[in-house]
């Protein structure tokens, strides 16, 4: 019962799957170091907002094609399907693959990634209490710079003081073939959004604003060039879409 509490025993009891014999002894872990009581918290709502954003997928009904009983065949003709799709998987796999690397195609697959990513981005940083971003709105100039160094292209960070939101900061995340960045703004009531930047759109092809509801989290999301935008957050449609016009506004070559 003495024995010292393992970071092990710490995400067991943010995930509800620590031994009750050893309840006791990380409570009193916790009351102790109320800074890790504050980052097991923050692990607990970050939890919380996963499970918002991906448990309504759970109950979708099956696709009729999925829900409908399979029709009863002797085994040999199965056997015989199987070894034919083992034999063709790779051949048609590969022609597959073939068409998917196509620009057309990549830009399609790449712009309809956008959306989803920037929102797990989103549900994962924005109920961080201690560190929700890398660099603060206070080192603004650093920030721009560094992201615009390691995106290899120049970032702008929009400002949306007359819109109510204030840039918090940013950081850098891992994208799909590079690095991208997420700009953070918060309101006066606390509220977060999320701007993520990508500039894997190797063959992006300019878009208007695209809607996405990724299960709690709303994005409005576009392609200029290069560059991949989405704005994230849990307003409703017409306010992030209002914000979402401004960020445009101010991100658009030809406005300036």
């Amino acid at each position: 019962m003495n024995a010292p509490v393992t970071e092990a025993e710490l995400q067991a009891w943010v995930d509800g799957r620590l031994a009750p014999a050893r309840r006791a002894a990380v409570d009193a872990y916790l009351q102790q170091y109320p800074a890790e009581a504050a980052r097991l918290q923050a692990y607990c709502a970050q939890n919380a907002s996963l499970r918002a954003l991906f448990n309504p997928v759970l109950d979708e009904p099956l696709p009729p094609a999925l829900a409908r009983r399979p029709r009863s065949w002797p085994q040999w003709p199965l056997r015989l399907a199987a070894m034919l799709a083992l034999t063709l998987a790779g051949g048609a796999g590969g022609w597959w693959l073939h068409g998917a690397s196509t620009p057309a195609a990549t830009a399609v697959l790449q712009a309809a990634a956008l959306p989803g990513r920037a929102a797990v981005a989103h549900a994962v940083y924005t109920p961080e209490v201690r560190h929700p971003v890398e660099v603060g709105a206070d080192q603004q100039a650093h920030l721009v710079a560094w992201l615009s160094k390691r995106l290899g292209a120049p970032l702008r960070a929009p400002q949306l003081g007359a819109q109510g939101w204030e840039l918090e900061g940013g950081r850098l995340l891992p994208g799909q073939s590079g690095p991208v960045a997420q700009l953070m703004y918060r309101n006066a009531s606390g509220a977060r959004l999320t701007l993520y930047v990508s500039t894997e759109q190797q063959h992006g092809r300019d878009t208007g604003f695209r809607f996405a509801q990724e299960g709690p989290v709303s994005v409005f999301y576009w392609i200029d060039g290069k560059f991949g935008y989405a704005l994230s957050g849990t307003l409703d449609k017409a306010a992030l879409a209002a914000v979402a016009s401004a960020v445009y506004a101010q991100l658009d070559p030809a406005g300036g």
